[in-house]
């Protein structure tokens, strides 16, 4: 008999939220990780008592209730609304595109004022197939917000011009022709009151975990420890990279503690010209409201992935994806390992999407 039932890879969502129901089951769980924290990029690192999202801002949104009641069921969730704005060339804009954004660039009061404007320029560009990103936004929202508010700032996020960008990544761009700065339209939404850590050491309460150690450099030895893996890591790697490596694009954080109380009134500003090599800059107390003396602010600098850099978003173009195909094909076929999360999925999950993931593979593993 093994000293454990499971062996989870990886202490993100995922692993989190299957590590716990498997042993609310009364599975025995090693839940390790090679970063020196759990939680994944959901972990909160605390600096002058404020909560900074290590990895980038999450925030979390549902419309399942069921998800909502689960996660406030180990930490509360605040009332956190994200409404993020857009600088563009010292102009400011409300995000979503909404009526406030419409007066900003036009002037425009009513929802037919704006239309009317939309619709002109869409018109006036003669795109029936969209070949391309740049193509398929402006025949979805017109040139002068696909100049301002979409162009600079996607070319910043993939590293190379929209005009080379596959069209279906831009399938929908939210337009909303109220007065309404909510980014999402979700019923439920928020931030865990005293950081994410309080959901993933909820989630792991009880249950052994390793930190430092790297599963590939120690495989066998892992593997000899418990009956089943539940593997959260990159599936490419997993299969020694066999079928060839899957491709991501990366981000790199810049922290900076200021003395200030309050940087940029705002927790997310979107820096949308090319000239501004960020995206975006973080102001974490907003998320939950802070009143301390001073402030961290993070910029946002995507960059292209190499196998040294941390996997953030999924490339899922046409030849990634027949990549990931084949490995997959080989997942199904394994009966004591269970692949979960956006890196063995090789898909962008939202935080709700990991969450009900787990459960669902939960309840079909254990036949509840």
């Amino acid at each position: 008999m093994k000293e454990y039932d499971y062996l989870v890879v990886g202490s993100g969502l995922f692993g989190c939220v299957f590590a716990h129901e498997a042993t609310k089951r009364g599975k025995r769980c090693l839940v390790i990780d090679k970063r020196p924290h759990v939680g994944g990029n959901v972990y909160c690192e605390k600096r002058e008592n404020i909560n900074v999202h290590k990895y980038g801002a999450h925030i979390f949104h549902t419309n399942d209730k069921t998800i909502w009641d689960y996660v406030n069921s180990f930490v509360e969730f605040n009332r956190y609304t994200n409404s993020p704005l857009a600088f563009y060339k010292n102009e400011v804009y409300n995000l979503p595109f909404n009526m406030n954004t419409f007066f900003q660039l036009w002037g425009v009061r009513t929802p037919a004022e704006a239309k009317e404007i939309i619709q002109k320029q869409i018109d006036s560009l003669h795109i029936e197939q969209p070949a391309n990103l740049e193509e398929q936004a402006l025949s979805l929202v017109g040139v002068d917000i696909y100049e301002k508010l979409i162009k600079g700032y996607t070319e910043k996020q993939w590293g190379r011009p929209a005009t080379e960008l596959p069209a279906f990544i831009i399938k929908r761009l939210p337009v909303r022709f109220t007065y309404d700065n909510n980014y999402f339209s979700d019923k439920y939404q928020g931030i865990p009151i005293g950081g994410y850590n309080k959901l993933t050491e909820g989630l792991l309460d009880g249950i052994a975990v390793r930190l430092g150690v790297d599963y590939f450099e120690e495989r066998e030895q892992f593997e000899a420890l418990a009956d089943q893996i539940i593997f959260t890591g990159k599936i490419d790697q997993y299969y020694d990279y066999k079928y060839g490596q899957l491709q991501y694009r990366s981000l790199r954080f810049e922290h900076q503690t200021l003395d200030t109380e309050n940087y940029q009134g705002n927790a997310v500003v979107n820096y949308n010209e090319a000239e501004v090599p960020y995206t975006r800059i973080i102001e974490h107390k907003h998320f939950e409201f802070g009143t301390q003396p001073k402030t961290v602010v993070t910029r946002e600098y995507p960059e292209e992935w190499t196998p040294d850099k941390e996997p953030y978003y999924p490339i899922n173009d046409q030849r990634n994806n027949t990549i990931f195909k084949r490995y997959q094909k080989l997942a199904v076929q394994e009966s004591n390992v269970i692949f979960g999360g956006r890196l063995a999925e090789y898909r962008y999950y939202d935080m709700h999407q990991i969450i009900g993931s787990a459960l669902a593979k939960v309840s079909d593993h254990f036949g509840d």
